[in-house]
C-alpha cells in the first residue's frame, strides 16, 4: 500500500509541476491549488479510509481537495503564498500549540499554522503534524498535514 501511495504522490507532484507552466485554460494559482488540494485530499482520504473503503475515501478526498484547492488557489496571490510559506517555516520550530499567523493587508487574506504534535518516523526522522486555517475572501478552509525533517535540515511534507 505504501508503494501505491508513494506512486500517487509522485504522479500528483509531476502533474503539479506541469500545471505550474500552464496558463491557457486555468490560471497558475488555480492549477497549483487544484492539484495541491487533490494531493492533500487524497492523502487524507487514504489515511481515513480502511479496508475496501480506502479507495473510495481516497477518491472522495481527491475530488473534495481538488475543488477546495482550486477555490483557494484562485484567490491566493504571490504575496499570500509567500506569507503562508514563511509562517509554515516558523511553525517547524515553534512550540506545540503555538499559533503562527500571517496576513496580507493588500488582499485581506490570512491564515494560521499550528503545530499540534511531534514525534519520530519509523526511520528516525523528526516529524511534526500541523493544522492550518486559511481565510480567503471571508471563507475559512482547514487542512491538516505532517512534515518530517530531512537529513539536510529541510522539511518535507509526508502523509
Amino acid at each position: 500500500m505504501a508503494i501505491r501511495t508513494s506512486l500517487s504522490v509522485l504522479v500528483l507532484s509531476s502533474l503539479l509541476a506541469l500545471t505550474a507552466c500552464q496558463t491557457d485554460q486555468m490560471g497558475t494559482k488555480e492549477g497549483v491549488g487544484t492539484l495541491g488540494g487533490a494531493a492533500v485530499g487524497g492523502l487524507l482520504g487514504s489515511t481515513i479510509g480502511h479496508g475496501s473503503g480506502r479507495l473510495a475515501a481516497t477518491a472522495a478526498g481527491v475530488v473534495l481537495g481538488g475543488w477546495l484547492g482550486n477555490e483557494i488557489g484562485s484567490s491566493l496571490d504571490k504575496a499570500d503564498r509567500s506569507a503562508m510559506t514563511s509562517a509554515t517555516s516558523r511553525a517547524y520550530a515553534a512550540p506545540i500549540g503555538q499559533q503562527i499567523t500571517w496576513n496580507n493587508p493588500q488582499t485581506g487574506n490570512s491564515g494560521v499554522v499550528v503545530p499540534v504534535r511531534d514525534g519520530y518516523s519509523p526511520s528516525g526522522a523528526y516529524c511534526r503534524e500541523f493544522q492550518q486555517t486559511i481565510t480567503v475572501g471571508g471563507r475559512q478552509q482547514e487542512a491538516f498535514g505532517r512534515a518530517c525533517q530531512q537529513p539536510d535540515g529541510s522539511w518535507k511534507i509526508v502523509q
